[in-house]
């Protein structure tokens, strides 16, 4: 660990915060960065997690970039396929029964915003993992893996199991996992799922919020798209007010929940939050754990901030 800057205290805190999080059933990755001074402070930020949903970001950049470079259209009508999503949570298109049409801007939006698995995996189509992943290239950011489509998600225990029973989803997920970060579920193993560490969402989102590589145009868009996120029961709670915006994407899937984003204070401030976590509670409603996440992320941010 680097030389706590801030007079011996991070040590008792990260001390602190571990055991709270053992003490609620959740084992993670965190890192919360100063985006100017580039100050950090973290809990396992370089652990690797399947990311779930979180992938929809660079998703969104990789496609804002092709319609900036004129390869799409952003005004071009897409036909969404009907989802065959069944289970409680998704939202969107992926609920429709019928074939619709929308813009493929406007499927930027809905899966960023709303984390619409239908409109990404409409965006996926038109610029595949293998593109994502040259986006993330080209703009030197390293440690994020995108390997598959976002459908792929809901191919899990949790779907082919009535409601009352998906607690034996949640176990099989906290019960099958390797030390080595394996999984006997391949959406769960961070070496075949899209992946990465807390340390790697930091830097995609340094790289949005003072954009270098990323064309500024393109970053400005993901973070108008991240500010307009509707999901916020996780670490909003903790960091969205009066004098301050929190700007971020969620992503969940069986027993993993996690989000990442930007704090922007009204002072100038701001601070790169991710939050990488796993349950070991076979639950899918846990809104202790939720708060939990929140809570830690805050102390972590407060200890940067000095107060």
């Amino acid at each position: 660990m680097s030389p706590d800057p801030f007079g011996g205290g991070e040590s008792a805190l990260l001390r602190d915060v571990r055991r709270e999080l053992d003490d609620g059933g959740l084992h993670g990755s965190f890192l919360v960065r100063d985006l100017d001074t580039g100050q950090e402070i973290g809990i396992d930020p370089d652990l690797d997690y399947p990311i779930a949903s979180l992938v929809k970001v660079p998703l969104a950049a990789a496609t804002l970039e092709r319609v900036r470079r004129g390869e799409l259209d952003g005004a071009e009508p897409v036909r969404v396929e009907p989802g065959r999503v069944t289970t409680p949570g998704p939202m969107g298109l992926t609920r429709f029964r019928h074939p619709a049409w929308a813009a493929l801007e406007d499927l930027v939006y809905l899966s960023t915003c709303i984390s619409d698995t239908a409109a990404a995996d409409a965006l996926f189509a038109l610029t595949p993992p293998s593109g994502v992943a040259r986006w993330l290239e080209s703009a030197g950011l390293r440690g994020l893996t995108v390997r598959h489509t976002l459908s792929e998600l809901h191919e899990t225990p949790a779907e082919r199991l009535d409601p009352g029973e998906t607690h034996l989803a949640h176990t099989l997920a906290i019960q099958a996992g390797t030390p080595g970060r394996g999984h006997g579920l391949a959406l769960l193993d961070a070496t075949r799922a899209n992946s990465g560490s807390a340390r790697a969402l930091v830097e995609l989102l340094q790289a949005l919020w003072r954009p270098s590589a990323v064309q500024p145009a393109v970053a400005e868009r993901v973070r108008e798209l991240m500010g307009a996120n509707v999901l916020r029961q996780r670490l909003a709670p903790d960091f969205a007010s009066d004098a301050a915006a929190w700007s971020s994407k969620t992503g969940t899937l069986l027993n993993l929940r996690h989000e990442f984003g930007v704090v922007e204070h009204a002072d100038g401030q701001a601070f790169a939050v991710a939050a990488l976590t796993a349950s070991r509670v076979p639950a899918t409603v846990q809104p202790a754990a939720e708060a939990l996440m929140g809570r830690t992320a805050r102390r972590l941010r407060d200890h940067l901030r000095g107060g």
